[in-house]
């Protein structure tokens, strides 16, 4: 079976273009509402973030989500935003504090 090529979309927050499994989308859907997709399959106009604070926080300050969906981002879909990127950012193990979200150096 051929290999089919992975679609390949650009983060609003830093404008790197990453596949399209590695971010989170934002959908416009058709009757106007704006929601977090985390399953990407919504109906809809789709922006994306990379899975990382400095890329959500560079998105909301130069309102590039809002440019591309065409539409102002209500706070509680930023809300639920930043909540998404932060769960990821801890990964797997759901027990760690807040602060030590990156694995210490090896020594």
């Amino acid at each position: 079976m051929p290999h089919r090529r992975e679609p390949i979309r650009t983060c609003m927050g830093c404008r790197t273009e990453r596949p399209k499994r590695e971010l989170i989308r934002v959908v416009k859907t058709p009757s106007g509402e704006t929601l977090v997709d985390p399953t990407g399959k919504r109906s809809g106009r789709g922006a994306y973030i990379c899975p990382s604070m400095e890329c959500f926080n560079a998105a909301v300050k130069r309102r590039s989500l809002e440019r591309a969906l065409g539409t102002a981002i209500p706070e509680s879909v930023k809300e639920q935003l930043e909540a998404m990127v932060q769960e990821l950012l801890r990964g797997p193990d759901r027990n760690v504090p807040e602060g030590d979200l990156l694995p210490e150096k090896a020594k």
